[in-house]
Formats: structure tokens, C-alpha cells, sequence
């Protein structure tokens, strides 16, 4: 396996490569774009890069469902830790290039819910086309095939483009979570402000069946952030879940949970527990009583000691 080289989501000037550049130990990688989230992820599997950021939920789109879908199917891979980066678009053109010259216009398709309304006040009659990546939208406006790309602004310079407008958004504070997935290794120790995200597949479908696998959370006062169903590809009605957890692994109430999880469940894939992009302990809300660690110790002393007649 290559310890140096990390992949990501490209080619160069994407979001996900600024994304990944904040991280401090990407100083030290080789950092090589991919085609497709699956060629980043399957570099990691095949042992050519370490690790891979890929983009994984959006706050106006939500979920990256490639991501998702990747990280539930194929030979297993861990989260390490999540990047949040904010997300602002500017519009690139060719050098020369003014607004009503404007008639084609590319750009992830994440990215076309977020710019959604600027584009029907600004440019009503322009026809969108996706890319596969909003740097690769750059790239094909410096080849001439599109008249402008929706992209960070920072992407200009590596295509000989220039900014026409700068900081498009519909939606105030908009952001995108990305992770970074290497090959499965012992989750790094809990730091307070903790995720625990899984895969979870249905044994049947009956009613209450999904309530089942909430009930494992709720009991044990464990918070859902994010639950997604995804089809598993196995027919029509066939899905797994898709689900991000407050606390770590080993915290009682979130390792209870899944142990809960499995014993009802024929597949339950974990994907890692991590810590929060930009929370602190200080940040997070406050346990339900009767659900911290010392308070599952206690329980379980008590049941020791009766079942040793010690009550």
C-alpha cells in the first residue's frame, strides 16, 4: 500500500481537493485526482493510496448518493475523519467572455440545485449540461464544448478561465461534508465530539421494521444526525440504510446499539467512528439521564449482582 499517497474526487481544482489540503497531514501525501468517487475509493482498496476524500452529503442537495452507495458495497472501508467546507460558486469563463454571450453552462450536478435561482434570474435560457465533477465543467469550458462552468473560484487559474461573477449561492451558509476512507483499522480513540456512521439491512419487510432499528438508537439515548435508505439493487422495495450517529463506538450507549443492531439484523456494516468537523465536547447537547457510560456500568454491576445473589 502507498502510506504516501492520498486520492480524491478531480481533476485539480475541485471542491473536495480544497477540501482536502485543509486536512494537516495532506501536506505531507501525494495528493492524485481521480475520474469517479468509485476509482478514488477503489485505489484505496487495490492498495495504491492510503486513504480517499470523496464528498458525502450536501446542505441544499444531501446526500452524494455515489458515496453512500460506495461505501456500502465492495470490499469493507473505514471513515478516519469528515472535512466540512463551506461552498460558494463562481461562474468561469473564457478570457472576453460577458453574461449574454452565455448559452451553455456545466457544472456537477450537485451543484445545479445550489445555483438553481441565479441561474433562472441571470441566465433563463442557457442550457445546463452535467460534468462529471465541477473542475472537469472548467475544464470544459477552456476546451471550448461549454460557454461557462459553475466552480469554485479558485479552480480559474488552473484552466486559463477568469471569474464572471464570484460568490453565487441560492442558500446562505451552504456546505459540503467530506470523508476520508482508508482500508478498516482501530478506530481512533473518542474525543467527546464523536460520529459513528453504519449500514444497516433489513432482515424483511414488515411493519414497524425500520421502527425496529430506530428503537436500538432511541433506547439508549443515542441521536440519529443523518439516516438515508439507498436500494441495495436486490429488486424493487429492497433497501439498506445509510446512518450517522452522536458518540463513538465505544461509548456503552452507541456500542449497545449496534450489538442491538445485529442481532435483529443480517448485515450491518460499520464504517467507522470519527470526530466532528468543527465540534467540541463543550458543543454537544447534554446525555438523556440514564445513559452514560458510568450509568451502563452501574446497571451492569447490579445484574452481576443479582445474578450472583448479592442483591
Amino acid at each position: 500500500m502507498s502510506a504516501t499517497r492520498y486520492t480524491y474526487l478531480g481533476p485539480e481544482g475541485t471542491f473536495t481537493e480544497a477540501a482536502l489540503r485543509t486536512l494537516p497531514e495532506a501536506a505531507a501525501r501525494e495528493l492524485v485526482p481521480m475520474v469517479s468517487v468509485p476509482a478514488a475509493l477503489d485505489a484505496v482498496r487495490g492498495g495504491q493510496a492510503a486513504a480517499a476524500l470523496v464528498p458525502i452529503e450536501n446542505s441544499v442537495e444531501g446526500g452524494v448518493t455515489t458515496t453512500v452507495d460506495e461505501l456500502a458495497k465492495g470490499d469493507p472501508l473505514m471513515i478516519y475523519r469528515e472535512v466540512v467546507l463551506p461552498i460558494t460558486f463562481a461562474l468561469l469563463v473564457r478570457p472576453g467572455t460577458v453574461l449574454k454571450d452565455i448559452k451553455t453552462v456545466t457544472g456537477h450536478p450537485v451543484a445545479q440545485p445550489q445555483v438553481r435561482n441565479w441561474l433562472a434570474a441571470h441566465l433563463p435560457d442557457a442550457l445546463w449540461e452535467s460534468a462529471a465533477s465541477n473542475a472537469d465543467g472548467a475544464r470544459l469550458v477552456q476546451e471550448g464544448r461549454f460557454d461557462a462552468a459553475f466552480a469554485g473560484e479558485f479552480a480559474a487559474a488552473t484552466y486559463g478561465l477568469e471569474p464572471l461573477v464570484s460568490d453565487i449561492h441560492d442558500a446562505a451558509n451552504a456546505a459540503t461534508r467530506f470523508v476520508l476512507a482508508g482500508r478498516p483499522a482501530r478506530p481512533a480513540a473518542p474525543t467527546g465530539a464523536d460520529k459513528t456512521s453504519v449500514v444497516i439491512w433489513l432482515g424483511d419487510d414488515h411493519p414497524g421494521a425500520l421502527l425496529e432499528l430506530l428503537q436500538e438508537f432511541a433506547v439508549r439515548g443515542v441521536n440519529l444526525m443523518r439516516i438515508e435508505s439507498r436500494p441495495t439493487g436486490q429488486g424493487i422495495g429492497n433497501y439498506c440504510f445509510s446512518v450517522d450517529a452522536e458518540g463513538h463506538i465505544t461509548d456503552r450507549r452507541v456500542g449497545e446499539a449496534l450489538m442491538g443492531l445485529k442481532r435483529i439484523c443480517p448485515q450491518v456494516r460499520f464504517l467507522g467512528s470519527y470526530p466532528r468537523a468543527g465540534v467540541t465536547p463543550a458543543d454537544t447537547r447534554p446525555l438523556r439521564p440514564g445513559t452514560s457510560d458510568g450509568e451502563f456500568a452501574a446497571a451492569s454491576d447490579w445484574l452481576a449482582r443479582c445474578q450472583d445473589g448479592r442483591f
